[in-house]
């Protein structure tokens, strides 16, 4: 297939092996996983790409909401756990002669305790024992600041608790990628891409951030970084690898689209940053692998040249693997795209689990247990954080009273919090009891909770900005839970800035003039999720912290039940 950049013979420019070494370093250059010998002669080589995205951390099976997997054509079936996830990457990998592992970011951050209380390294541990060959950062790995990030890539003790998991820690034996993330001056923040060698033929992978990344990670974890635009970050760093000689191109992206319905290998998206980006990237990709979403496709997207390509996303928390078979041209290094083929695999719990990666899993959770398991309260059922059709969510609504609770010392009449801010379920389990672990996995972040003073006009405004745009143009709702004591009334259908109606705090109107202190956390407070009015409060106060204020509501009023999503009503449609 000739793409642009080819000679009169339908080639393209092959870079010399010697520019190549010069211009990328032996850092980014690895070998691929082979399982057998192939005689060098072949015209075609084949290689077998694999991907995860969004493991968080997680090595036991993923519980509630996220333990399963929805198909279309049966029950929905329990998958995921880093064990099983291992076992399964191994098979993938022995049917192929070749193939090559990726992690499209988040591999970590937001992370069950096991993980999370050794600062994530065991999930590292994890990583590099699966023979990860390039990973993209996501913004996860942000959450604690670009110098804990590096430290996890390049390895040492935490710099505060040391080295607790195991006297020494040696970090990721992978290059982490994100070409649009730079400083302030213009410098590559970290790789901006990585190139393997499938028998002797280059692939190159390029790892992209969201650009809003900001809107997306606590200001001090994106500090004196900048996040460029995806489209034309991909072009540009694909065009590089193209002059390079490097023409078999993979993009791990950290961004996704939503699909309301279908199984693992459906294309039903939403209208989305992914598949604008996958419309719109330059021919030289191949392959694209989405994230951040949580969501499972396997669409065929139709590049600018009208040239088929797999767009792939693979759930979340190491419940399917991505797969893509692809051969390449010995000749040219170019992907023959026509045997293309792709499907996203299902991490069920009928393979004997991995030996290896279990006593790992085995042993954190053994070392985080006595923190872990101590209770912290009860509750008399789920409580989960499904939205109902106001958006507000049984769990939000606690999570809320229970930072008011917190913050009324310093003055607090409301609390307001975000919905990614509260990342699983709480389950009622055998007994209803709550441990440390579990109230550890809903608010994983341990965010600061501030208390400022809004206006009536302002504490409006935020609420407005419930109703956003992403860049793309498309409408996106982030509905704020509310403790009990606010009340208000949506409108979806009015105009934008007069959607909210029936303002309440205790029962009593929001007056415009009238001043009203609110507890949020840092993230929100902040202007974090494109809540910026939340910037103008003034009066400042710390509260303690959101995993805190959580178990200490628990400890006071246990048993909790799921409290009613009530709080915010809802016009009836025209």
């Amino acid at each position: 297939m000739c793409r642009p950049g080819s000679d009169s013979s339908g080639r393209r420019r092959r870079g010399s092996a010697i520019v190549l070494a010069a211009a990328l370093g032996t850092s980014l250059t690895v070998g691929a996983h082979t399982a057998e010998a192939r005689p060098s002669d072949i015209e075609k080589v084949p290689v077998r790409l694999l991907a995860i995205n969004d493991l968080h951390g997680s090595l036991q099976p993923p519980q509630g909401a996220r333990a399963q997997i929805l198909r279309p054509d049966g029950p929905p079936v329990d998958a995921g756990g880093a064990a099983y996830l291992a076992s399964y990457i191994r098979q993938l990998r022995g049917q192929a002669p070749n193939s090559l592992l990726y992690s499209v970011g988040d591999n970590w951050g937001s992370s069950p305790i096991e993980s999370a209380l050794f600062h994530d390294e065991p999930t590292v541990n994890l990583l590099n024992m699966m023979g990860v060959d390039a990973a993209s950062v996501g913004t996860h790995e942000l959450d604690e600041g670009f110098g804990e990030f590096r430290r996890m890539q390049t390895g040492g003790c935490h710099t505060v608790d040391g080295c607790q998991f195991e006297s020494e820690y040696a970090g990721a034996r992978f290059p982490m990628l994100a070409a649009n993330m730079t400083f302030a001056d213009g410098t590559p923040a970290t790789l901006p891409f990585a190139v393997n060698y499938v028998d002797g033929v280059p692939v190159g992978v390029i790892g992209v951030m969201p650009s809003d990344a900001p809107a997306k990670v606590a200001v001090d974890g994106v500090a004196g970084l900048e996040f460029g635009d995806e489209l034309a970050t991909i072009d540009r760093t694909a065009a590089t690898l193209d002059f390079l000689g490097v023409h078999a191109i993979v993009v791990l992206l950290h961004r996704g689209d939503e699909q309301p319905t279908g199984g693992p290998n459906s294309c039903d998206l939403a209208d989305g940053p992914a598949r604008t980006i996958a419309t719109q990237a330059t021919p030289l990709v191949d392959a694209i692998f989405t994230a951040d979403s949580h969501a499972q496709y396997n669409c065929s997207i139709d590049d600018p040249a009208g040239n088929p390509r797999p767009v792939m996303q693979a759930a979340s928390h190491g419940r399917i693997v991505s797969v893509v078979d692809m051969m390449l041209d010995r000749a040219t290094g170019e992907v023959d795209r026509p045997s293309i083929q792709a499907f996203n695999q299902i991490v069920t719990h009928d393979i004997p689990p991995d030996p290896q990666v279990s006593d790992l899993v085995d042993r954190a959770g053994l070392q985080s247990a006595e923190v872990a398991q101590r209770p912290v309260g009860s509750v008399t059922a789920d409580i989960t954080r499904e939205p109902g059709p106001s958006g507000e969510s049984p769990l939000g609504n606690l999570v809320a009273d229970a930072q008011l609770a917190a913050a009324r010392g310093r003055g607090a009449q409301l609390a307001l919090t975000n919905p990614g801010g509260v990342r699983t379920d709480l389950l009622h389990g055998a007994d209803g009891t709550v441990t440390f672990g579990d109230a550890y996995q809903v608010q994983p972040f341990v965010n600061p909770l501030e208390v400022r003073t809004l206006t009536g006009v302002q504490l409006e405004e935020v609420l407005e900005q419930q109703f956003q745009t992403r860049p793309d143009g498309s409408p996106l709702e982030l509905i704020l839970t509310p403790s009990a004591s606010l009340t208000y009334r949506i409108d979806r259908a009015a105009p934008a800035g007069s959607r909210i109606a029936d303002l309440r705090v205790d029962g009593t109107p929001v007056a415009p003039d009238g001043r009203y202190r609110v507890a949020v956390n840092k993230f929100l407070a902040d202007g974090g999720d494109g809540f910026t009015a939340l910037r103008g409060g003034t009066e400042p106060a710390s509260a303690g912290n959101d995993l805190e204020a959580l178990t200490s509501y628990l400890d006071a009023h246990s048993p909790v039940a799921p409290p009613a999503p009530d709080r915010i009503a809802t016009a009836a449609p025209n």
